[in-house]
């Protein structure tokens, strides 16, 4: 009963992320979307964790992220928030 072991005990893959797995990744989720991230390394072929997987996306891949630094407004707004809210969770 439970869930299936994480990648430490499963014999998959650590580490950095190598360009062609990125490719993989990508090119799976524009095909099929990202609805199981359990299941999608095996569905993709890559011998990663869904969870690997899964912050890979979130944190580098997807095609919506930002990079670079903040903007003066944003600058401003942030310190305008954190002055008003400080470092409270919502």
């Amino acid at each position: 009963m439970g869930r299936a072991p994480c990648c430490e005990k499963m014999g998959l893959k650590k580490g950095p992320w190598t360009p062609e797995e990125d490719k993989v990744l990508v090119a799976h989720i524009q095909r099929h979307g990202h609805g199981n991230w359990r299941a999608l390394p095996k569905q993709a072929g890559l011998l990663r964790c869904g969870k690997s997987c899964r912050l890979r996306w979130i944190n580098y891949l997807r095609p919506d992220i930002k990079r670079g630094n903040f903007s003066k407004e944003e600058e401003d707004t942030i310190i305008h928030l954190h002055e008003l809210l400080g470092n409270r969770l919502i």
